[in-house]
């Protein structure tokens, strides 16, 4: 029997195990299946990369919208409760007699209960009197003139303001001072 000769290993750089020169399986002219799978593997990897994206596009998305969903019923609650805190104001200033003492700080209770709760909301009141008028977060419904005041200078509040954080909840109606 005869020894089969020993072949050394031969060093090929990794793009030329797949040409058409060392490997004899692919015929002349015929497509090459290696690089038919990479050119898949290629066009799969890039299908997948864009649909993370835009999974992720989505989800970015939803989670934005879904905080600006309960950002605005938040306002929505906050702005009705401000009616009925704008009604206890109105009692507030009502001159009674001694014999509603009792109503009045009945009604101061609840009123500071209220506020209590809107400063725990994170609800603060604009101060508008003495203030320059500002249109961010004044709305001018009267203008007078008055020669104790500076030009735009707040003189009145027909309503209180309110901000949620940095954010105008409502805007205090205001009676400004004219040159």
């Amino acid at each position: 029997m005869a020894e089969k000769p020993v072949t050394e290993p031969v060093d090929l750089p990794p793009d030329a195990v797949d040409s058409p020169e060392v490997n004899p399986s692919t015929e002349a002219g015929a497509p090459d299946a290696a690089a038919e799978l990479r050119a898949e593997r290629d066009d799969f990897r890039d299908r997948w990369l864009r649909k993370s994206a835009e999974f992720d596009n989505y989800r970015k998305r939803i989670e934005r919208e879904r905080r600006e969903q309960a950002d605005q019923a938040v306002v929505g609650l906050l702005e009705d409760l401000l009616a009925v805190v704008d009604d206890f104001d109105i009692a507030l200033t009502i001159e009674a007699g001694p014999e509603a003492d009792a109503y009045r700080k009945g009604v101061e209770l609840i009123h500071a209960k209220l506020n209590d709760f809107l400063k725990k909301r994170g609800v603060t009141p604009i101060e508008a009197i003495g203030a320059d008028f500002d249109p961010n977060i004044h709305q001018a419904v009267m203008h007078e003139v008055s020669p104790d005041h500076r030009e735009g200078e707040v003189t009145g509040e027909l309503r209180k303001g309110y901000m949620l954080g940095d954010r105008l909840l409502r805007p205090a109606m205001v009676k400004v001072a004219k040159a």
